[in-house]
């Protein structure tokens, strides 16, 4: 498959709510990034996804454009629209991704967006006053860390 249909089924199996199929454009040694997760490989990257659209319940709904691939690189734009699971409220997240492939698969997926923003957006007025400090940041990449830790032990 070339990048740009490969990066077009990743966000097609996530918009249909199909982790296997997300898993399944990831190359083995796959490395994702983001503001929350930081930086996860392999199984921990697909287990993640894995994670989030089982907690989503149906509710995430998923939209991505300007997908774009030269040669061993890509990117594209994608949004999420969700209730966040801790508090309810409702987010829109605004992610550029970045991609390098390897043997016709995602070997590497950095997401980019403000951390900041979807810290008020997920946790109110908590987030507002606290989103941007490192104090926070820290504290919810902690707590993401600590689900999927939670959720491989009890799937794999």
């Amino acid at each position: 498959m070339n990048p740009t249909a490969l990066i077009t089924e990743f966000y097609a199996a996530f918009a249909r709510h199909d982790s296997a199929g997300m898993a399944a454009c990831y190359h083995e040694d796959v490395e994702f990034h983001d503001p929350v997760f930081g930086t996860l490989k392999g199984i921990q990257a697909k287990a993640m996804w894995q994670m989030l659209l089982e907690r989503s319940k149906g509710s995430l709904k998923i939209v991505f454009s300007d997908v774009k691939a030269s040669g061993s690189t890509g990117s594209a734009h994608w949004e999420a629209f969700y209730p966040f699971s801790k508090t309810g409220r409702n987010v829109h997240n605004v992610i550029d991704a970045t991609f390098e492939f390897k043997d016709g698969k995602i070997i590497r997926h950095h997401d980019h967006f403000d951390l900041y923003r979807w810290s008020r957006q997920a946790f109110g007025l908590s987030g507002t006053l606290l989103g941007f400090t490192p104090f926070f940041k820290n504290k919810v990449r902690k707590i993401a860390q600590d689900s999927l830790k939670t959720y491989l032990l009890k799937y794999t």
